[in-house]
């Protein structure tokens, strides 16, 4: 009788074979979230980057610009910064970051720019992914643009009047030909997509192999002092490292993934979309910015404290809200008449 006896063990080829279904299983689903993901955000990329070139061949996207001037002398920036600050919020980073190299602007005016535009850009773009991730689009852009605007205003105290206008290169705001606008917005779309199926699949692939092997609390585990240091969930580690190390755009695939799962709490998820939103593409970014001559301090620290301070902000306010509240209904039952 067979009854009693202990299961007989794996055998070796029983093992490989139990371990190759896994990989192939966690390879499959991880491709197949990664295409899913890239054609999501393709179908948003495509046609909104193409309306954001058109806007900005006509001119439309700079009506604005009157508006930004002025506000440019509030954060301790020239009038003439706001033409790449606009190009940054509404069109494209990379445009932006061309123009503040032909704008003879200053290395310490060079430096609050590439904060702010590290912070706040392509709104358009990023604020729909965090929105379709279950995070309100436009409190992301509101966060954004007022931390943007303190962190340069605070930096801009270490360095001397860096309001001072700058002259303007004549043709620095002439316009192409609508063909000329087109080829280079169909160049730049197709090398961004590509570059995008690359890093998103491969980065989806990745995560379904660390859910098949259990690799997830690992990854937690070794983040767990980061996270606790920027007020985040060690749950949400995975989507940390790939918007903080990748970006929003090539992390969007996981990131969307992973916020619609329901595995999160929705405070969780806030603090993270609120980290994220500030201090994204810690590589890219920094590293282009180096290329311009500018450290990787200014490029780095800044951005790193004021997500710190705006997620402790969040938690402060989250936990101070069941006080608020009482001390409202409280108010309005003393203010309320007594029956006669």
């Amino acid at each position: 009788m067979s009854q009693g006896r202990p299961e007989p063990a794996l055998s070796g080829t029983s093992l490989a074979q139990s371990a190759g279904a896994r990989l192939r299983t966690g390879l499959a689903r991880g491709i197949g979230k990664g295409l899913h993901g890239f054609l999501w955000i393709a179908k948003i990329l495509v046609p909104v980057s193409l309306v954001v070139a058109l806007l900005d061949w006509t001119g439309w996207l700079y009506l604005l610009d009157p508006v930004f001037r002025p506000v440019m002398g509030l954060i301790n920036l020239p009038p003439q910064a706001a033409l790449p600050v606009l190009t940054a919020l509404l069109s494209s980073f990379y445009a932006a970051f061309a123009m503040m190299l032909v704008i003879p602007f200053t290395n310490a005016q060079l430096i609050l720019l590439a904060i702010f535009i590290s912070i706040a850009h392509m709104f358009f773009i990023e604020g729909t992914i965090q929105h379709k991730a279950g995070i309100s689009g436009p409190a992301m852009v509101a966060v954004r643009l007022v931390t943007a605007c303190l962190t340069v205003m605070v930096v801009s105290w270490f360095f001397d009047d860096t309001s001072a206008p700058v002259v303007m290169p004549q043709g620095i705001t002439a316009r192409a030909s609508i063909e000329a606008v087109l080829w280079t917005w169909t160049v730049s779309t197709l090398k961004l997509l590509l570059k995008m199926l690359l890093i998103m699949v491969p980065a989806m692939a990745v995560l379904e192999l660390m859910k098949v092997y259990n690799w997830t609390e690992r990854v937690a585990r070794v983040f767990r002092p980061l996270m606790v240091v920027l007020g985040l969930s060690p749950n949400v580690a995975a989507m940390w490292v790939a918007g903080t190390f990748f970006g929003i755009i090539y992390g969007s695939a996981l990131i969307v993934e992973e916020s619609t799962s329901g595995r999160y709490a929705p405070d969780e998820l806030k603090r993270l979309h609120i980290a994220l939103g500030l201090n994204h593409s810690i590589v890219e970014d920094p590293a282009m910015f180096l290329a311009a001559g500018i450290g990787l301090f200014w490029t780095i620290v800044p951005r790193f404290l004021a997500t710190l301070t705006a997620v402790h902000l969040y938690r402060l306010f989250r936990a101070l809200q069941p006080a608020l509240r009482s001390r409202r209904l409280r108010t309005a039952g003393r203010a309320r008449p007594e029956p006669r």
